[in-house]
């Protein structure tokens, strides 16, 4: 069941770029959605080694 706190992302993405995708996200045991929630964690992940930590603003954590 949808978390109703949760946002929802919607993005265009090209046909092969799709499949792509969906295949190293069966491959990896996930997923497509779990697999682009996988990398975006691990981009922030790196970004935060590299930058420091991310501060959220009150507002957004109290919704």
């Amino acid at each position: 069941m949808r978390n109703k706190k949760n946002k929802h992302l919607g993005i265009e993405i090209e046909p092969e770029l799709h499949y792509k995708l969906h295949y190293i996200s069966k491959y990896e045991g996930r997923s497509g959605n779990g697999q682009i929630l996988y990398l975006i964690r691990q981009c922030i992940k790196q970004f935060k080694k590299e930058n420091g930590e991310i501060q959220i603003p009150i507002e957004i954590t109290e919704k």
